[in-house]
């Protein structure tokens, strides 16, 4: 597999003829913009043809009325080594992945690395290692941001600072390790939110050999940034706890492919109900038992849209901005300043839905024709996606 670790370094791009634009964002999900231009992997301007300097650009592609969208953050992965999961004992699921619509992965820790270290020492300089490693190395260009450390009993708040000095941003599930009672993971939780680490709780009941049982009390108790797979990986609370825990919790409200689908539309909701739709972000847990999922993130979108009833403009959304900005990532959003990570899409060929947006609605995931990340066209029509209705093209360029 070619080494496509490399940054945005495509000079000026010119993205026009859009039919229609996501922004990422839940206080206007679509954008009346119909061009993008680009500089050096970041967006410089979002707006009509006619107001965009479209000169001098070493790439243009027509979208041909298709709908671009911000590359999909999946928020909960569990990566090891490169492109390679020893829990399928498979290569090239970030690559496939990354056909599926996805370009930023966020690790909630490398668990199934074989002998993975337990002990202090052990696990800090597995984090690092992990968090080098991926910060070096992006396979099909998706940006992994890995190194998310198990914690364990005998920790110190000196650990923690350890970490973040070491470049450390990323805490893996609370509750894999030996540290399962509410009081000790609140106060290592605390410990890394002081030292600028973000924390994610498992949720549900066991789902590794080690992990435990996490109710909603321990849950409330840990107040980790954000609540993992609320709907369970695999096994969900019961549904009135979820409920219970969107509505006592005001952190991230994490919902997952690889758990409960009749909670996922409950915790959505849920979330809904309450007025906090921007809380929601959504992931695969993946690789896991029941496999690597390509198109989980798509199918996630899909399920909530047509079974919990949301708009698919804004369960877009949640595989997005919100995730972007509760991971404090500079992408997931189409504004200036933003990553130029896309995704092209159209509704699939034959879908019952007569526009993109509908054919999600109706329980249709899209084709993909092109992903982009960083301003750089890392796949055209997607492998593993149902083919789409119409794809962009290169109009010019090297």
């Amino acid at each position: 597999m070619a080494d496509l670790s490399t940054t945005g370094t495509s000079g000026k791009v010119v993205i026009k003829n859009i039919g229609l634009l996501l922004s990422g964002d839940l206080d206007q999900p679509i954008l009346q913009a119909d061009t993008i231009v680009v500089h050096d992997g970041l967006i410089t301007a979002v707006s009509r043809e006619k107001d965009c300097d479209l000169e001098g650009a070493q790439t243009v592609i027509d979208a041909r009325q298709t709908c671009v969208c911000p590359g999909l953050i999946d928020s909960h992965v569990h990566p090891v080594f490169g492109d390679w999961t020893p829990r399928q004992n498979q290569i090239g699921w970030i690559d496939s992945t990354m056909n599926g619509g996805v370009t930023t992965m966020v690790s909630a820790g490398e668990v199934h690395l074989p002998g993975r270290p337990k002990d202090i020492v052990g696990l800090k300089a597995l984090a690092i290692t992990a968090q080098r490693a991926f910060d070096n190395f992006r396979p099909g260009g998706v940006k992994v941001i890995a190194g998310a450390p198990i914690i364990e009993k005998g920790m110190t708040e000196q650990d923690f600072k350890d970490l973040a000095d070491a470049g450390v941003t990323l805490l893996g599930e609370v509750g894999l390790g030996s540290v399962k009672a509410g009081y000790e993971a609140q106060q290592m939780v605390a410990w890394a939110r002081k030292h600028g680490i973000q924390s994610t709780i498992h949720t549900g009941g066991p789902s590794i050999p080690g992990s435990g049982m996490i109710d909603k009390d321990v849950v409330l108790e840990a107040d980790a940034d954000v609540i993992g797979h609320i709907n369970g990986g695999h096994t969900s609370l019961p549904e009135a706890h979820v409920c219970e825990l969107c509505e006592k919790s005001s952190r991230a409200i994490e919902i997952v492919h690889n758990g409960n689908e009749r909670v996922a539309i409950a915790a959505a909701r849920a979330a809904l109900e309450l007025k906090c739709p921007h809380r929601i972000i959504l992931g695969t847990d993946g690789p896991a038992g029941s496999g690597v999922q390509p198109l989980g993130m798509l199918r996630m979108v899909s399920l909530l849209s047509s079974l919990a009833n949301i708009p698919a403009e804004l369960v877009f959304c949640f595989a997005t901005g919100n995730t972007a900005r509760i991971r404090n990532l500079n992408c997931g959003l189409i504004e200036v300043g933003r990553a130029a990570d896309f995704v092209f899409m159209d509704r699939a060929q034959h879908t019952a839905g007569k526009t993109l947006l509908e054919s999600v609605q109706l329980g249709d995931i899209p084709g993909i024709g092109m992903v982009m990340i960083d301003g750089m066209v890392r796949c055209g029509r997607s492998r593993n996606t149902p083919p789409a209705t119409e794809i962009p093209v290169v109009v010019s360029g090297h």
